[in-house]
């Protein structure tokens, strides 16, 4: 084989490889999968995991950031969600995916700050090298994930967004998350399980 070709096979090759790289084009979780456990670190330093919530009935996992117009937006609807769910044994877990390297004001001290000014009561952890948010196949900042535990581990019940209506919360008609969560706790089908995400796009 000529060297020009060899090169250019190669080249194909890499062009390839690069393209197809399962991080960054997976499709995420559906409805009915099972979620692998994972361990963050969290803005006080600590590590957290599924697995730390023994009692836990399930999770809502939203993966969120400080600087998304449509993040903020939802901050307060997050802290009284998780205010309503947690006693309930369905806390938030906050994670922040965006790439704090392109994005100064994601850093970990910005997430701290963000934190303490609107008193999260919900950890907020740090994906960091964006591991976490390809495998759930979050899109959006904010992007719901709600999970049930069971005997079989933790299962996706409802991917989207948290209602639908974003700029004003008087003005919400449907409650996604609340209703698939009080449908989860009563042992219901819940009524709908997907919505698209509304908010910015994860930043890589």
């Amino acid at each position: 084989m000529k060297p020009l070709k060899l090169l250019v096979l190669v080249a194909v090759v890499v062009l390839s490889s690069a393209f197809t790289i399962p991080s960054l084009f997976s499709e995420g979780y559906k409805i009915g999968d099972k979620a692998s456990d994972f361990k963050l670190k969290n803005i006080d330093g600590k590590s957290v995991s599924l697995a730390d919530y023994s009692d836990a009935k399930g999770f809502l996992i939203v993966f969120t950031c400080n600087d998304c117009p449509y993040a903020k937006a939802y901050e307060d609807r997050l802290i009284q969600l998780d205010k309503k769910y947690k006693s309930q044994g369905v806390p938030v877990i906050a994670i922040n995916p965006n790439n704090p390297i392109n994005q100064k004001g994601e850093t970990f001290e910005k997430m701290q700050e963000r934190a303490k000014e609107k008193g999260f009561t919900f950890p907020y952890l740090v994906d960091e090298g964006q591991a976490i948010s390809p495998v759930f196949g979050a899109q959006r900042t904010p992007h719901c994930y709600l999970l049930e535990k069971t005997s079989e581990g933790n299962i996706v019940k409802y991917i989207g967004a948290i209602d639908d209506n974003y700029q004003d919360e008087n003005a919400v008609e449907t409650t996604y998350v609340e209703d698939a969560i009080d449908a989860m706790l009563a042992g219901e089908e819940i009524a709908i399980q997907n919505t698209k995400a509304i908010g910015c796009s994860i930043k890589l």
